[in-house]
């Protein structure tokens, strides 16, 4: 994936700058596993390959999947094999969970959404990030984009209340990934990287980011 290759070749600042919504994603985690105390109960829902456990060394993280997602993932690292629709644990099990880029592959959002409520104890947080303008990926196991309003609605309907819900960059965040993502259709697009680095710069100019690689949320029960 190019993504990955940018990752492994760029220098550590300057692949945080070019894959922005993944470094918010690290920066997110980072923050909100800090806000727990100590030995609290995580659930990652849509865990994949367990790449988040390790923000979370000081908690009891639980990683749940359905492990279909992709079959070059190593599934091995993940407590249990599950559907999300249908989570093996009892009412109110955690003190928080987080789901990250995974709603879009759900075939039922609301029902997923629904079940990390109700395993999540009053007062318990959820960290979800989803994309909107973004490429088809783990296909055919792909099926969704959210706005901030589909977001939003669903957590209430859930029975969350929203804190905290913003937009992962702008238009211009967009245009340099869709540049990045053409690279995969033909080398000679390499010679749109120059552009596709420098165009982040120009995100401050949107202030509306009603185009946005994706959303971050926290919510409470």
């Amino acid at each position: 994936m190019i993504y990955n290759r940018l990752r492994d070749s760029l220098p550590g600042w300057l692949s945080r700058w070019v894959m922005h919504f993944e470094a918010r994603i690290e920066e997110e985690l980072r923050a909100f596993s800090q806000s727990l105390p100590a030995n609290a109960r995580v659930l990652d829902a849509g865990a994949g390959e367990a790449k988040h456990r390790p923000f979370f060394a000081k908690h009891r993280y639980t990683g749940v999947d359905l492990a279909i997602g992709d079959q070059r993932w190593d599934y091995s690292r993940i407590d249990a094999v599950a559907d999300l629709e249908a989570l093996p644990f009892r009412d109110q099990s955690f003190d928080a969970a987080i789901n990250i880029v995974t709603l879009e592959h759900v075939r039922r959002p609301a029902k997923v959404l629904a079940e990390i409520a109700r395993v999540l104890k009053p007062n318990g947080t959820l960290l979800i990030v989803v994309p909107l303008e973004w490429e088809v990926h783990q296909a055919p196991n792909d099926y969704f984009r959210y706005t901030r309003h589909g977001l939003e609605m669903l957590l209430i309907e859930s029975g969350l209340r929203v804190e905290r819900l913003q937009p992962v960059g702008g238009i211009f965040r967009v245009l340099s990934r869709r540049m990045l993502n053409s690279m995969r259709v033909t080398p000679v697009a390499a010679l749109l990287a120059p552009l596709a680095v420098l165009l982040p710069a120009l995100d401050g100019l949107d202030s509306a980011k009603e185009s946005t690689p994706g959303y971050v949320c926290i919510a409470r029960k």
